[in-house]
């Protein structure tokens, strides 16, 4: 376990070394967490739920981090405006990295002599939680650079490949009695179980995510003009945005560009689409004759051929909890049961993912209207 939680932290801070100091603490959006902040609520995490409820005596490393640094646990105590995160120039990024160092020297010596189990449990946790803040991280870093007037690169190449030179097909997929969700073997979050049986029924899968060739193509019919293509909310979303375009593409001369993590590049169209809304998404499966997969439609094809680790892919399903569904016990249960209201379930898994991190019966989770996640699409049909 040590070994683990010494990998997943450096990876950690492996993620924001081309930072410049100046990009530790921009917050562009109310959803763009400052990446310094990650790196403070990661560590607050360990301090919060492993170091002050198992460690003899521990006097927290700040009293005001715990304000800080506390995402949304409300039974934990007061946390900080998400939205105001970057108004704070205090602590430096100096500071954080030392609370960090601080508190892995403090974990290690800890762990070093622990032998109850649900300390272990817990570190689980920690470690699978930030895991998720690294793929945020990349998420926060692409826009915040995005938002720059001045170029800049976060990478010599881009993070996210084009697909294989495959032609698009729709494979029959026979459906039936399902299992669905989380293995009791593996680690889960609590909104995998309990795990179940499902019908669902034939369908036809395409072999490949849609491509931002295929995304042009609607565009360019005037998918973003056409309101019989879009939800009442997503047309609605789309006008007061001035959506005509995903997220990162911008027009010059008659000629498409995309910001990616290695700048701004003309726009390969052999690339999945991405950085798009479950609006756009549901609006192009219209526009195609086609239509999104539920995600136990995608869960149950996935023994069938791999469709994970390029982008999270929008489902038709909305985020609910599975029938008998159980919140994890104390703090725990804010993680994940809080937030089943008004949102979209996303599967797979993005490049931005720890491979280690992915699995069939993972839930991603987002707002229909947002579009910084690295989010993709892959067409269903009704057999």
């Amino acid at each position: 376990m040590i070994h683990n939680y010494l990998n997943v932290r450096k990876r950690t801070e492996e993620i924001v070394q081309p930072l410049e100091i100046e990009d530790f603490t921009v917050q562009p959006i109310k959803d763009v967490s400052p990446p310094k902040w990650h790196l403070g609520h990661t560590t607050w995490f360990f301090e919060t739920f492993i170091l002050k409820e198992f460690k003899k005596n521990y006097k927290f490393y700040s009293i005001k981090f715990q304000e800080i640094f506390n995402s949304y646990y409300k039974s934990v105590g007061p946390h900080w405006v998400q939205a105001d995160r970057g108004i704070l120039s205090r602590p430096t990024v100096r500071q954080i990295i030392d609370f960090r160092h601080q508190i892995d020297e403090y974990m290690i010596e800890f762990l070093n002599t622990n032998n109850d189990p649900q300390v272990d449990k817990i570190l689980t946790v920690g470690l699978e939680h930030e895991k998720q803040h690294q793929e945020l991280l990349l998420m926060d870093i692409k826009y915040i650079f995005a938002s720059n007037s001045i170029e800049i690169a976060y990478s010599d190449t881009d993070l996210l490949n084009e697909l294989p030179n495959v032609v698009l097909e729709y494979i029959p997929i026979a459906g039936g009695l399902i299992e669905v969700g989380a293995n009791e073997n593996a680690f889960s979050y609590d909104n995998e179980k309990p795990r179940h049986t499902v019908f669902v029924g034939p369908f036809k899968l395409a072999n490949r995510p849609v491509t931002n060739g295929e995304y042009l193509s609607f565009i360019n019919d005037g998918g973003y003009d056409n309101p019989t293509f879009w939800l009442s909310d997503g047309w609605e979303c789309k006008v007061v945005n001035i959506w005509q375009a995903p997220l990162y593409w911008k027009k010059i001369d008659d000629e498409w560009y995309e910001f990616t993590f290695k700048g701004w590049e003309k726009l390969n169209l052999k690339k999945p689409v991405t950085h798009i809304s479950f609006y756009e998404a549901d609006a192009f499966a219209l526009w195609s004759g086609k239509r999104l997969p539920t995600e136990f439609e995608w869960e149950c094809s996935t023994n069938m051929y791999n469709h994970a680790e390029n982008l999270w892919e929008w489902t038709s399903s909305s985020y609910l909890p599975y029938p008998k569904y159980q919140r994890e016990k104390g703090p725990f249960g804010e993680y994940n049961g809080k937030f089943m209201c008004g949102q979209k379930v996303l599967k797979g898994g993005s490049f931005g993912t720890p491979k280690n991190h992915i699995r069939a019966s993972y839930r991603n989770f987002y707002h229909p209207e947002k579009r910084w996640q690295f989010s993709g699409l892959r067409l269903a049909e009704n057999f």
